[in-house]
């Protein structure tokens, strides 16, 4: 199966009091290029995160947003900051000494003041934690994985589409050729009989000219090649995995022969099926850019 690289997953477990909550979404990227969003206190995790997502990623810009709430009761600290306090009082001690102001501080007063008392979460326990994370990262990532190949198979589908129409063109290019030798044996013989009224034009002269113009618009190996690079596409489709790169690289030998044969072309029914094979290649290639 191929995949695409623009997918999401989204999963969330609450276990006990804790409840993990995991969401990745992607965009096609030439590399793996992973943001993970996560809380502060489990900056801890994110190698771990990273190394776990490179199991289901290879390719693509993925954002990871990861939240966690702790519910527990033990779950936050009072802490009592004494060197603040001491500044605090010392500071208003010297003020009312400085003013002549009566020194009114209470415990209850100076409780109140900033950073006093101050409110923090304890420490995750990180061998408890991590399972909970992993197993949401991973349900998470498997929804993401699956959207990814739904996808996928989606342009899979249009991309043997086109190249079925490409190889039409192709088709009626090979058909093509010969015609137009043969319009332009006619054209000649026709004008030469203008101008030399009754007198024939040799016939090896002629022939010389018509093997000239054939050797000029002959695109017989360009034609090959794109079979072959046609074939080889639908062959990498079939064979799924992570190939974009691949396919990309044969889009462009594509590119190089269709280029080929508008610059050879001197037909105008060539150079429509032409243009359209080139423009086809185009789409082709476009769609490839999603492709893991």
């Amino acid at each position: 199966m191929i995949e695409s690289m623009t997918g999401f997953g989204r999963c969330e477990i609450l276990e006990g009091n804790r409840k993990v909550t995991v969401e990745l979404k992607s965009v096609n990227h030439r590399y793996l290029d992973m943001n993970i969003k996560l809380p502060k206190k489990l900056n801890v995790f994110e190698g771990a995160i990273r190394s776990l997502l490179k199991e289901y990623i290879e390719r693509g810009k993925v954002d990871v947003f990861l939240t966690y709430e702790d519910y527990t009761e033990d779950n936050f600290v009072l802490k009592y900051n004494e060197a603040v306090a001491y500044e605090y009082l010392t500071h208003l001690k010297h003020m009312a000494e400085q003013f002549g102001l009566e020194n009114d501080i209470k415990t209850s007063t100076l409780s109140r003041y900033p950073e006093v008392f101050t409110l923090e979460e304890q420490e995750v326990d990180e061998d408890t934690v991590w399972p909970l994370l992993e197993r949401t990262i991973r349900k998470a990532a498997e929804q993401f994985v699956e959207s990814r190949r739904k996808e996928g198979e989606h342009l899979k589908k249009d991309l043997l589409e086109k190249l079925d129409t490409m190889l039409s063109y192709v088709n009626f290019i090979e058909e093509r050729s010969p015609e137009i030798v043969q319009d332009y044996r006619e054209k000649l013989e026709a004008k030469v009989a203008e101008l030399l009224g009754d007198t024939t034009m040799e016939e090896g002269r002629i022939a010389t000219e018509v093997t000239i113009l054939s050797d000029k618009i002959c695109v017989d190996e360009e034609l090959v090649r794109l079979r072959s690079h046609i074939k080889s596409t639908k062959d990498v489709l079939e064979q799924g995995g992570c190939i974009g790169r691949k396919l990309d690289f044969i889009a462009q030998e594509m590119n190089r022969e269709a280029n080929t044969i508008l610059s050879k072309a001197n037909d105008l029914a060539v150079s429509d099926a032409g243009i359209n094979l080139k423009t086809d290649i185009e789409k082709v290639r476009e769609q490839i850019q999603n492709i893991e």
